[in-house]
Order: structure tokens, then sequence, then C-alpha cells
């Protein structure tokens, strides 16, 4: 046993925890302890941009989960990657930065969550950020620890893909982060100077030398610690295979940030959850809690791939002394194609034009992989256009399988079961295949190669919906933010668990509802609004916006 006792521990040193260190050890008052169950990110993959095709498979850096095999995913069960380093997800992501649609956030406050309006948030999002580049001020920072960039690398086929995009009426868009997402445009990433900008870079590294914020890795957290209805502290190993069992503890609060997988897990191997759940895997209730672990929401993409003539794609770039070639550049200039995005192009769309606000996420990159899938590329040159819905009404359960924490839990999306789902899925399936036959692509298009000219009714498409959908890797909404009176509820509007003094939960398993976005910006701006709240700061003043600001 360990006696160390801090004001705060975070479990997690992830997008949010990186933040929340950051923020309470600004008080040298204050004492801050970091429990990350991963190692130190000094692995060369993680800082390469282009390494995340690495990092996507390494249990060094990543959790590796599985999900659940179900209908609508063919029986498959799918990788669901999670970052085990410091900096979490956001060392191993695909860099791209969207905060999501105004209207989202709205919605959150019309639940019963008070202040998480797009008005409030507003403000978060921009003493985050440094945007580099254009950006109108009323809705970008010029002075955080997080730079976000524009994408570098304009390849002819991007441009060819928007002037296609502008055929069907989607216009550009300077800034999908701004005013209005609608559009489209090149994706924003967290790139700077050609390296991986992760929340351990932006806001971790730079006060880790502070006397009063302790961080151990290779900690992983096996339960909290409790008197009576307050948590007290952490129970830790230092590995996940067993061993003594360690505890930190807390004067003042005990903060999870685990995410949504490794969140609901923590709580429920502490008595905190459904009961009914519980007692089946052999834990005492403490605190019933039936949202625990349920309202899993996540993006379920699908993919268009065609084959390319006529011009390099990046399959061609990456190979034998191109590659070599690839990698001299990037030592020497920090630019190339090492330093890009696997997302090159964002582009956001209504699957109905009766519809207001887009309720489509498609990307575009001049680069395919074996098979359809992420992770390797293609030899021959061929192009991807991916779509998913922003608003699932499908969601899912993240269950432990038992008393043993070192199990993984039984992910479970349920993704594509509700048939609202399914009606947006096939209008982006037909929209992407429509957006890489425009005239701007004809030149370069050769032939659709997945999943061909011979897929064309709804069944068969949906077929291939169910054959090679994947996750798009944004989990959210397994501790569900609410009033007391909604019974899937698991935190309040200020993160407190229900019933539990001492105890919150800081990261994307809050959201009450999914953002029409990559969750990353949205994670750290939870973890920087939750540090005011914490420490009993006044929010800043809410924005006042244009009406239509979407």
């Amino acid at each position: 046993m360990t006696s160390q006792t801090f004001d705060y521990i975070i479990v997690g040193a992830g997008s949010a925890g990186c933040v929340l260190a950051n923020r309470l050890s600004a008080d040298p008052s204050i004492s801050v302890c970091v429990l990350e169950a991963g190692g130190n990110d000094w692995h060369p993959w993680i800082h390469i941009p282009a390494g995340f095709v690495k990092t996507f498979h390494m249990p060094s850096v990543n959790w590796l989960y599985s999900m659940e095999p179900s209908e609508w995913t063919g029986g498959r069960s799918i990788l669901a990657p999670r970052g085990k380093t410091l900096g979490g997800s956001s060392s191993i992501n695909g860099h791209v930065y969207n905060r999501g649609q105004a209207a989202d956030y709205d919605h959150w406050a019309q639940r019963g969550n008070r202040g998480w309006g797009y008005a409030d948030v507003l403000p978060y999002f921009k003493r985050l950020e440094t945007k580099e580049g254009p950006g109108d001020a009323t809705y970008r920072g010029q002075s955080g620890a997080l730079r976000v960039t524009d994408n570098t690398l304009h390849h002819p086929l991007c441009e060819a893909f928007m002037d296609g995009a502008a055929e069907h009426g989607i216009p550009r868009n300077p800034d999908y982060n701004g005013p209005t997402q609608e559009g489209v445009s090149y994706s924003q990433r967290t790139i700077a100077d050609g390296r991986r900008m992760s929340a351990a870079r932006a806001f971790l590294h730079p006060v880790k030398g502070r006397p009063n914020l302790q961080i151990i890795t290779h900690a992983f957290a096996t339960r909290l610690t409790f008197e009576g209805r307050r948590a007290t502290g952490v129970a830790f190993t230092r590995g996940d295979t067993g061993g003594p069992e360690l505890i930190v503890h807390a004067r003042r609060e005990v903060i999870l940030s685990g995410g949504s997988f490794n969140s609901p897990k923590l709580l429920q191997l502490s008595g905190i959850g459904d009961p009914e759940h519980l007692s089946e895997v052999g834990i005492e209730t403490r605190q019933a809690l039936s949202g625990v672990g349920r309202n899993l929401r996540d993006h379920y993409g699908t993919r268009f791939a065609a084959r390319v003539k006529n011009i390099q794609t990046i399959n061609e770039r990456t190979r034998g002394w191109r590659l070599a070639k690839e990698v001299m550049n990037w030592a020497r200039t920090r630019e190339g194609v090492l330093s890009v995005t696997p997302t090159m192009v964002y582009c956001f769309w209504r699957s109905d034009p009766a519809i207001r606000q887009s309720d489509l996420q498609m990307t575009f990159t001049p680069a395919s992989y074996d098979e359809g899938f992420q992770g390797v590329l293609e030899r021959k040159p061929g192009m991807t256009c991916a779509t998913w819905q922003q608003r699932p009404d499908s969601h899912g359960t993240c269950m432990i399988r038992s008393s043993n924490p070192y199990e993984a839990p039984a992910i479970d999306p349920n993704y594509l079961a509700e048939e609202s789902d399914r009606r947006v899925a096939l209008g982006g399936m037909k929209l992407a295949r429509k957006l890489l036959r425009t005239k701007a692509l004809a030149p370069y298009f050769d032939h659709e190669t997945y999943p061909g000219p011979g897929i064309e009714s709804d069944d068969e498409l949906l077929a291939c919906a169910k054959e090679r959908g994947t996750t798009t890797f944004h989990p959210a909404g397994t501790c569900r933010m609410g009033p007391a009176s909604d019974p899937t509820a698991v935190v309040d509007d200020e993160l407190r668990v229900h019933g539990i003094d001492g105890l919150r939960v800081v990261d994307a398993s809050i959201m009450p509802m999914m953002l029409s976005a990559n969750l990353n910006a949205g994670t750290m701006m939870i973890a920087d609004k939750a540090s005011d709240m914490i420490l009993g700061k006044a929010a800043p003043e809410a924005e006042i916006l244009p009406r239509d600001a979407a």
C-alpha cells in the first residue's frame, strides 16, 4: 500500500486528462496525481503523423479492444482502438480537429444540462486553441496551447473532388469550425511543424515539471475506494497482469477520464451501475445508476473505393524508393505524405434535401486500403470516399463481463439497429458514389473497386455496409450527462456522479448525444470547462452569436 495523498486524482492521461492536469496544477497550492495505464509517449510512430497506420495495431500504445459481433456487422467483431499512452487516443488518432455543429451543444442544454449550449462552450474551444492560418476571431482562438493547422498537401485529386462536389450544389466552406459546418473543404488537423499535436504535447509535457503534479505511468486502475458515499481514492497495479495493489488517496475529488470504455468499466467494478448487471458479475451495488455503460454511440462508416488513372496517389508514394524519398523529405522539411492526415478532405451534407441541417459526414483521400479496410494501403493507385451518419439513433452498451479488472469489457455499439440510421446510411452511400463519378473527377476515375458497379439496389448497398462497414473510432455517451430525473443519466451538468460525493467523470463518455464530429476537440473542451467547475471558477461569458450560427 502507498499512503500518498493528493487533492485530485485523475484516472487517465488522454485528451481530457491532459487538459485537466494542466489546468488543476496551475495553482501551486493544489496537488494533482495522474494515473495512466500506458507508458510514456516516446515512440516515433506517435509523433510522425503518418505513424497512425502503425499505432493502429500496436499493443504497447493501444488497448486494442474488440466489439461484439452483431446483426449489422454481419457477425464480425470489429477492432476498437483506444490510446494507451500519455495523450491517450489523441496520440494515435487521425489528427482531425472537428468541433461539431452549434445545434449539437444546444441539444445538450435543451436536455436539462445547464451551461452546455453552444454559446456557453465556444469560449472554451477558443481558449484551448491557436488556429494557424485564416479564421474568424468570433469562432477561433489565437492564444491556446493546442495548435490547429490546415491541411497543406493540396493533391489535384482533392481539388477535383471538391470541384465535383460543387456540381451537386455542395459549396466550399473555408472553416467548418466557424460559422457553419456545412460544405466541403480541406480538413483541419492537430499537426504542427510536421509533428502530431497530441493533448500530451500541448497540455501535459509543458507542465510535467511542476512539483505539485505527479504522473504515474503503467498504473492500471482496478477499483475506487470509498468512505460511505464519498470516493476517497483509486486502487491500481503496476501493469495490466496483476500484482500488488497500491492506493492513492484524494482529499477533494477523484476524476475519471478513461474514455467511453474504461470510465464505465471502472465505475461498474466499483459497484456503481445497473444493480441487476452488477449482481450477475458478482459485484455488490454501491450506487444504483442503470445508465452506466449504456447509451453507447459511435459513427459507423462505409467506404467507396475507386481505381485511379492518369495521376499518382498516396498509395504509390508509400512504397519502395518513393517512401524513402518521402521519409527524407519529412526529416528535412516536415512536409509531404508523412505529415498528412488519413482524411484530407471533409464534406458535410444532407442525406435528404428536405432536411435543414447536414446529417452526413464524408471524407475523401487520394489513397485506398487493401480490401477496403483501414491500415494497409493498396499497391495500385486508388482513392476513397467514406461516409457516416452524424447523429445515430442506434445505441449500445459497454459492460464488464466479470469482477476481474483485467478482463476487457463487452462493447456492443448496436450499429444500424434503427431503421432511421439505415436510411441515412443509404443516402450517404449513394452520395459518395455520385461524388466519385463527377465530371471533375472523370479524368482520373478508372472504375469503382468497392462495392463495384454491379451493386445498385438498396438491399445490395446495405449488404455492403454489413459486410465492410466499420467504426470511425468515436465512442461516446456511456456515462451520460443529465439531471437526476433522467433515469439514464450518470453525471449531472457539473459532471458529478449522481449519488456519490467527490467523484466526477470528465471525458467523451458524458456526452448526452453524439456530436456531428470527431470527438477529440469536444473532449478537450469538456475537460477545460470541467476544470473551471472543479476549481469553482466562473465560466467565461457566453458568446453572442448570429442567429444562423450552425
